[in-house]
């Protein structure tokens, strides 16, 4: 059977490594626990939307949230099935996805970095609901999304 940190070691990994999309974003998974997660992004010319004002563009910042909601979903997911096998969590994994994503953009993406956090709300057999938000280098508030994800 595989330990929590192991599995926490994995998730990073995949959100790190292995999710091409996500290398593009420049994300960095800053904490995980059983609980949450926490990924951070550098502000970079090629994710500005409006090159007039230079604010970070409203897809990244769908895409981020989306990101850490999905990886939340699967943190309920493993807190559900903790005394399972490998391959009954990895089988149960891939069957994730968006069901559901709503973006309350808040105030124009500035900064020099951002960091977006997701709580789960509740992670049933078929269905999880994630609250998610992300926040400048100066702690504003940029954007909150809710994210509803198929888990089973």
């Amino acid at each position: 059977m595989v330990t929590t940190e192991e599995l926490l070691k994995l998730l990073k990994e995949i959100a790190e490594e292995r999710i091409p999309f996500n290398k593009v974003l420049g994300l960095t998974v800053q904490t995980m626990d059983e609980e949450h997660m926490q990924v951070k992004f550098d502000m970079r010319d090629e994710l500005v939307g409006n090159f007039m004002r230079g604010n970070l563009h409203g897809g990244v910042i769908s895409s981020v949230l989306d990101l850490v909601g999905g990886m939340n979903a699967w943190l309920g997911v493993m807190k559900q099935m903790k005394d399972r096998s490998l391959d009954d969590l990895v089988e149960r994994f891939i069957k994730i996805g968006t069901i559901d994503l709503r973006v309350d953009y808040l105030r124009p993406g500035f900064g020099k970095y951002f960091i977006s956090t997701g709580n789960i709300m509740r992670t049933g057999n078929r269905v999880s609901v994630v609250r998610m938000e992300l926040e400048n280098d100066q702690k504003q508030l940029i954007a909150v999304g809710t994210g509803t994800y198929i888990v089973g």
